[in-house]
């Protein structure tokens, strides 16, 4: 392991989160809100420690950038960006604690959308623009964004770009992983100002447009009012942002196919067709769940209600237009269900991912038909192609850790004093990066009540999930460390 050179691209990223401040910090000087203080000390705080780290990495060779080191870096930025990301929100003094600013910074920058923040509307707008930045920083991802804008990393960048990009096999669209990178951000790009333009055409201020944008398009959930999405009750919102949160849930390499004019991508990949009928089941079993139980007058409100929260949960957004806590049990169940299965592969979503869970079930189906016919060779195909042994072992390992993880968080939080709904419910929430649960920390909850030994361990869990796990258990393998 070449810790400088670690500490080195480290430094290139604190600044790169410490300058995207500067955003926010025009929020609150356009305001006048006494929070511009806490942006200009918190710029040049980050900035100076991301100088320090850069200096003690000098001379490294970022082309030198080997697996370990990219291991390092990717689980280590979310660390340093989430501790220099939480600055506003403590010297802003938005936040009791640092450990709340923490949390609420991991949240954001991991696109979870869990908040502590009991009085939204009661915060300045730089420290709400801040807060649903950082979702949109971490929702393509720091480190491709890094890629797209530090050419120089080189080689190296594609070991960087396997370890962040969430799915069993990371997609590039060219050769090289740089200009992969730019594209990416292009269709993200490209993608949030169309969501943008939609809503303010529909009445929502600039404000609030570029906040819910940030939160849909990264799959985060933070909204800048109490009430959410709902707190507007407009059926057209409710759509426009339903369809971007599918949108942001399915892969961007699609999007990016689709726009250069080949249509079939989206219906000619298995995990799209997949993913497309979760939702279609998801959303009409739910509203006529709802619809029968006579919570709702209308079956278009309860259609409604469902595809705006089973979309919400299954990309792991987190909005909410609706308590879907006082849901009969049956759409409950439902929404926690799908918050292990999560978004597509390549997608801005967090959970499990569809692509797994159809390779489990094919594999299921692979070893029935063995039994009944054991001398038949059986390829595992997807998309048409026959996967390897080393991705089916993969995805059965992340599996169980993700299953062995979710286990072993909820004894913890049990731990801590949440009941068990709660515990459960929590670490599903931020292992799975939604934000909102059951109980206490449902739809018009928050976690503010939870511990601060509480918050460590889901700021643990927000972070595994964002990383998919194995970059961030390697960290604590010896041989990662070994020169």
């Amino acid at each position: 392991m070449r810790l400088r050179l670690v500490l080195r691209v480290l430094g290139l990223l604190v600044g790169i989160v410490s300058l995207s401040m500067i955003w926010p910090l025009y929020w609150s000087l356009s305001d006048g809100t006494a929070d511009w203080g806490a942006f200009v000390v918190s710029i040049l705080a980050g900035l100076s420690i991301g100088a320090a780290m850069f200096a003690l990495g000098k001379g490294e060779d970022y082309q030198e950038l080997g697996i370990r080191e990219a291991f390092a870096v990717v689980s280590l930025s979310w660390v340093v960006a989430s501790a220099v990301g939480a600055l506003p929100f403590y010297l802003s003094q938005s936040v009791p604690t640092y450990t709340d600013g923490f949390f609420e910074a991991m949240s954001g920058f991991s696109t979870t959308g869990a908040s502590i923040l009991t009085d939204i509307e009661s915060n300045p707008r730089g420290i709400l623009f801040w807060r649903s930045l950082t979702h949109w920083l971490g929702g393509m991802g720091i480190i491709v964004l890094s890629l797209a804008i530090l050419p120089f990393i080189g080689v190296g960048g594609m070991q960087l770009f396997k370890a962040e990009v969430p799915g069993p096999t990371p997609e590039k669209l060219t050769p090289r992983v740089q200009q992969t990178a730019v594209l990416l951000w292009a269709v993200y790009v490209l993608l949030s100002a169309l969501e943008v333009g939609a809503l303010a055409l529909g009445g929502m201020n600039m404000f609030e447009s570029l906040t819910h944008t940030f939160g849909t398009m990264a799959t985060g959930g933070f909204s800048p009012l109490n009430g959410s999405i709902g707190q507007y009750d407009s059926a057209y919102f409710d759509w426009v942002i339903t369809l971007f949160m599918f949108l942001a849930g399915a892969n961007f390499a699609l999007h990016y196919m689709v726009l250069r004019g080949k249509w079939g991508s989206w219906w000619n990949d298995e995990e799209f067709r997949f993913y497309l009928k979760v939702v279609l089941f998801s959303t009409f079993s739910v509203a006529l769940s709802l619809y029968l139980s006579g919570q709702v007058s209308t079956f278009e409100r309860s259609l409604r209600d469902g595809a705006f929260q089973v979309v919400s949960i299954l990309t792991t957004t987190g909005y909410a237009t609706a308590d879907f806590d006082r849901w009969p049990f049956y759409g409950k169940m439902v929404l926690f269900l799908l918050m292990f299965l999560g978004g597509c592969a390549g997608s801005t979503g967090g959970g499990i991912k569809n692509v797994r869970i159809m390779v489990l079930i094919k594999r299921v189906g692979m070893e029935i038909s063995h039994l009944l016919h054991p001398q038949q060779i059986i390829r595992l195909r997807l998309n048409g192609r026959v996967l390897k042994e080393d991705v089916l072992a993969s995805v059965t390992a992340f599996f169980i850790i993700y299953v062995l993880l979710f286990a072993g968080f909820s004894l913890a939080m049990a731990a801590t004093g949440l009941d068990l709904i709660e515990a459960f419910s929590s670490v599903a929430a931020t292992l799975g990066n939604i934000g909102p649960g059951f109980g206490q920390i449902g739809p018009t909850g928050n976690y503010s009540a939870i511990s601060i030994t509480g918050k460590w361990i889901l700021s643990l869990c927000m972070l595994l999930g964002r990383l998919e796990i194995f970059t961030v258990v390697m960290l604590f393998v010896p041989g990662t460390w070994r020169q």
